[in-house]
């Protein structure tokens, strides 16, 4: 299974955010770490705050920060809400497709056990658990410095 670009750029802005929890970000400066377009990230950013994955604080000071603790954030719920529904063959969709052994193929029970077993794959992560290597990231990603985790929030 291959993941769009905007789900790729959607995990990258949270990892970044994630890797500098007490601070926050512009659209400009995680384009620049990753070297891809502002324009893009821009329409992830909107995304991901509709989602109320991301926090646009305004004013001086103001950035991007996580809308929530890292810990509740499940990679698997970033990856299915940027890709939409799952379909890896042209059976999977509403119509069923134009394969004539659609009706009586395997394939179709086979694959949705596969796009199963990703997702469950996905949902045992959390986006903290991407980030235990918080000074690694920041290295590469030019974050002239890392700051210690906030204090353990409380989920509500």
């Amino acid at each position: 299974m291959k993941l769009t670009s905007f789900t790729d750029y959607s995990l990258r802005v949270l990892i970044y955010l994630a890797a500098q929890p007490r601070r926050r970000a512009t659209i400009a400066a995680i384009a620049t770490s990753f070297e891809v377009s502002e324009n893009h990230l821009t329409k992830v950013v909107h995304f991901l705050g509709k989602a109320g994955w991301l926090a646009n604080v305004r004013g001086k000071g103001g950035g991007l920060e996580l809308a929530m603790p890292p810990e509740l954030i499940k990679v698997g719920q970033v990856v299915r809400g940027t890709e939409g529904g799952s379909v890896p063959a042209e059976c999977f969709g509403d119509s069923g497709g134009q394969c004539c052994i659609a009706g009586v193929c395997r394939l179709s029970d086979v694959l949705a056990e596969a796009v199963t077993a990703f997702y469950d794959t996905l949902d045992r992560y959390t986006l903290a658990d991407l980030v235990h290597n918080r000074k690694e990231l920041a290295a590469i990603m030019f974050i002239d410095e890392v700051l210690p985790p906030p204090p353990q929030r409380k989920a509500a």
